[in-house]
């Protein structure tokens, strides 16, 4: 490496490093004694890669090397912004020769083409937005620039003005708009910012200039999106910036010229390429773009919070993201830096300390094949199929030509290898006039069968997975498709180039944003996996589920790799909604300055915002909400609940919940519908998965009748022993529930059905011990009226229990197809005697276990246990 070429480099490294910027890694280490600085030269990034070991630079370098450089339209938004773009300029200038390149103000374009738009609509509104134009640029003026030195420019702001209001008035007398006058009219916003920019810099770097880079960049007569020609405007670059001594050259982006001297325009995001074009044609160091982001990102951070700037990447890859939606760099850029290995930098006006994304021909090696995820919005399918396409040779020429004689754009292409059909993507706004072209051009194959007409599908969009060095690591693909499957987005279209840089697929553009962030967890997130809760009922055991989540919160997303968020909450009251997830420090207040809950709207929103991996929680005992399951499930919303009342329902539903879970891949859990936070229900799944027969169950499963009949004696009387139940969470909201042995007989229903027997709730024999009046209230009040009323009856229970040496417990069985629950006497020999407070016992009778039964015992009522059953459900989810 020669002292001049590694001059060079220091140089180009002291630009980036005063904006921090440390480029590349650690190979060899150098002391310049110029500056007395160890820097690290990696020759593998020859091009632009070197790092200081050091806090600050001393510049001493006798050579003047020309970067380029281009703000964005928010870079030069308003007054306050282009003083940053203007400190960012001042600052690089002193060391280095500028070309810079800047956009139109923020919005100024689009009320330019409105302006247009409007004025050929003969809607004299046009006039109001040519003021407020003039006013955004008068007023960058009075705050950019001091009044003595104002002249000048308010005279060309005003000619220019002037020249707009000519045109449309133009456009409103004539009723029309041509493609010619847009561009003109488009082209005003650069005009008028970059000719404002260039007063504005001349206070604070004498030796700069303004260029109209219409005179400089040359291209045909297509307005709206010209091609340059190269020769004839790397001839005319290259002579000015040689024959040109300021320091800095400030430019309008966007604008050109056409042969005979027309303003043409090179494309919405055209500026980019303004600056790509001077860059090559001086050979400039490095181009710039300055924006405001912190360079490209691993995915839109608009739609994917969790997403990642990418430090170095190729000029293909940055290609690919950038044709495939990644807006802050406009696709036709790097082309021209691309044959000289011009490393492009993009950088955030409004963070230029942040490293930002450097892209070149050697990026940094990464663990990861992916580099990004994007998404093009706005996409129609064209589907052309036929019998007669088989064999046929030409059929898709004559397919492309017809689209390009239309100049339409295809975006995404994909064909069976049968030759029966062909698909393309193109934009939706398109797709009515390529419709109408093709048929046209098949029309003969039309008639006579061989050929359907044109098959158009709107309201798509495509996702790409992007990276080099996919090519070299098997199963992405598959990855791809099956994260995707998981969360029910349905594949329409797919496509992959020969050289697996690009793995394309078409998805309904409702899905986009979870499509986008479930490829984002799944690739860049090291599988962290982000559950979406959806809770309605608040009550005891709500209450402890939200404590318990917010607990172990931390533990489950650094162990588990599991991100759980409660996005929503609801009680019979109140509701809230917050798609980032809610605080739950002050869940409470948030519910109480909720709006009116309504279970259809509740149902509406959170199908609405269609999340990734969403989980709808029922704590609830109530029927209706019950009954709106099937509505998550057939939603690939999975649903976790401790409410009884679904699966206890008739069998047709019941089967159908689980055959609507199946269907679209959306867990239905109910681990707490037997036992609270026993593992019961699980248990008996692997029983049967693994091919054992249950044959028999005998249980005491209702823990709040348990803790009922242990603690009822002749010193605690029955109807105090219920109502303390309820205190502590034993009993339903509605203790008949209970006590009437319904609970325990949708309990045992469950478990038959989920054994694999059919049965309804009216095959379960019920032996109520409570006397037909207490079974008539219709209010909890009169319903502990009347359990004081019947104490004899209850007393007598418990001393015919003491006369027999038994104990009372209300007992659930399944036998040889029948199934019962009542009231039993239980001696002591029985496994039943000893079950203390609100513990239930459950005997599984299996083929496998005949003699003695698989036995499994514990708590089964209370909030906290029920609560950690809930969760539990929750957390199988996620590691599935």
């Amino acid at each position: 490496m020669t002292h001049d070429v590694f001059n060079q480099y220091i140089h180009l490294l002291c630009y980036n490093q005063h904006y921090g910027c440390s480029i590349g890694y650690h190979n060899i280490n150098y002391h310049y004694p110029v500056w007395g600085i160890i820097f690290t030269y990696n020759p593998k990034f020859k091009d632009s890669l070197l790092r200081v070991n050091s806090s600050f630079i001393i510049y001493n370098s006798p050579l003047k090397i020309m970067i380029a450089l281009k703000f964005g339209g928010t870079s030069v938004a308003n007054a306050q912004n282009i003083a940053k773009t203007l400190d960012i300029i001042t600052q690089k200038s002193k060391e280095n020769k500028l070309a810079v390149v800047v956009s139109a103000f923020s919005s100024v374009t689009d009320l330019l083409i409105l302006a247009g738009k409007t004025a050929s609509s003969k809607d004299k509104a046009y006039k109001h937005i040519v003021d407020q134009i003039e006013q955004m640029h008068k007023k960058a003026i009075d705050e950019l620039i001091p009044l003595s030195e104002q002249g000048e420019i308010i005279d060309a702001v005003n000619s220019h003005i002037n020249h707009l209001k000519t045109l449309l008035d133009g456009c409103f007398l004539l009723g029309e708009l041509s493609s010619r006058t847009a561009d003109t009219v488009a082209g005003f916003g650069e005009l008028l910012s970059s000719q404002i920019i260039a007063v504005a810099l001349k206070q604070k770097v004498s030796n700069s200039t303004f260029k109209d880079s219409r005179e400089l960049i040359k291209t045909n007569a297509n307005f709206g999106k010209a091609a340059v020609d190269f020769s004839i405007t790397n001839t005319l670059i290259t002579d000015y910036f040689k024959n040109n001594n300021a320091q800095v050259t400030l430019l309008p982006g966007f604008i050109a010229s056409s042969s005979d001297g027309n303003t043409t325009t090179l494309g919405r995001g055209g500026s980019d390429y303004t600056a790509a074009i001077i860059a090559a044609a001086v050979k400039a160091e490095v181009l710039e773009i300055w924006t405001d982001v912190n360079g490209m990102f691993t995915a839109n951070p608009k739609s994917v919070k969790q997403a990642q700037p990418i430090e170095s990447i190729s000029y293909q890859e940055a290609m690919e993201l950038s044709h495939f939606g990644a807006k802050v760099l406009y696709p036709p850029t790097i082309q021209p830096v691309l044959k000289d290995s011009i490393p492009i930098f993009i950088k955030n006006t409004f963070e230029p300390e942040a490293y930002g994304t450097l892209i070149s021909n050697s990026p940094e090696s990464s663990s990861n094949p992916i580099k990004g995820i994007t998404h093009i919005d706005n996409i129609a399918l064209l589907t052309l199929e036929g019998s007669g396409m088989i064999g046929v040779a030409g059929s898709s020429k004559r397919l492309f030509e017809v689209l390009s004689n239309e100049n339409i754009n295809v975006i995404f292409i994909t064909q069976a290898s049968s030759e029966h059909s062909i698909c393309v993507g193109i934009l939706s706004s398109d797709a009515e006039k390529a419709k109408i072209a093709i048929d046209q051009a098949f029309e003969m194959e039309i008639a006579q069968g061989k050929v359907d007409p044109c098959i158009v599908e709107k309201g798509l969009c495509i996702v790409a997975l992007v990276g080099e060095n996919m090519k070299n690591h098997q199963g992405i693909s598959g990855k791809m498709f099956s994260t995707l499957g998981k969360n029910n987005v349905n594949i329409r279209a797919i496509a992959q180039g020969a050289s697996e840089r690009n793995i394309s697929v078409v998805i309904n553009e409702k899905d986009v944003k979870k499509a986008l962030n479930t490829l984002h967890e799944r690739f860049f997130e090291d599988n962290t996996k982000q559950m979406n809760l959806f809770v309605m009922g608040v009550g005891n055991v709500g209450e402890k589920f939200i404590d318990q989540v917010s607990q172990q919160k931390k533990f489950l997303k650094e162990n588990l790799k599991i991100n759980v968020r409660v996005i929503a909450l609801s009680n019979s009251r109140q509701m809230v909604f917050d798609e980032e997830g809610l605080n739950l420090k002050d869940w409470k207040e948030a519910l109480n300055q909720g709006e009116k809950a309504n279970p259809i709207d509740f149902i509406a929103r959170t199908k609405a915002l269609n999340l990734r991996n969403s989980i709808f929680v029922d704590i609830t005992a109530n029927h209706d909400i019950a009954g709106i399951y099937d509505q998550f499930l057939s939603q690939n919303i999975a649903v976790v609940t401790c409410n009884k009342i679904a699966c206890s329902s008739e069998y047709t539903h019941y089967k159908n919940l689980k055959t609507l879970s199946r269907k679209y891949n959306a867990p239905f859990l109910f681990e707490t519908n037997v036992g609270a936070g026993l593992p019961i229900i699980d248990t008996l799944k692997h029983l049967i998965a693994s091919g054992d027969k249950i044959n028999r169950i005998n249980a005491v499963l209702s823990g709040s009748l348990n803790f009922i009949f242990n603690n009822f004696s002749k010193d605690y009387n029955f109807h105090d022993v219920v109502k303390e139940a309820g205190v502590q969470g034993f009993t339903e909201p509605d203790p008949k529930i209970d006590l009437s042995g319904v609970d325990v007989a949708r309990k045992i229903l469950i478990l038959i059905r989920e054994s694999g027997y059919q049965m309804e709730m009216e095959q379960i024999e019920n032996n109520c011990f409570l006397p037909d009046e207490c079974m008539q209230t219709t209010n909890n009040e009169d319903f502990f009226a009347s359990l004081a009323k019947h104490e004899n009856h209850f007393n007598q229970l418990l001393k015919e229990a003491q006369a027999k040496d038994s104990r009372i417990k209300f007992v659930a069985s399944f036998d040889n197809g029948k199934a019962a629950v009542g009231l039993q006497f239980i001696p002591k020999e029985s496994p039943f005697y000893n079950l203390e407070g609100k513990d239930n016992i459950i005997e599984f009778y299996t083929d496998r276990y005949v003699d003695q039964p698989l036995i499994i015992k514990g708590a089964g009522a209370g909030a906290a246990v029920t609560a950690s059953g809930i969760f539990a459900d929750v957390i199988r989810i996620g590691n599935v």
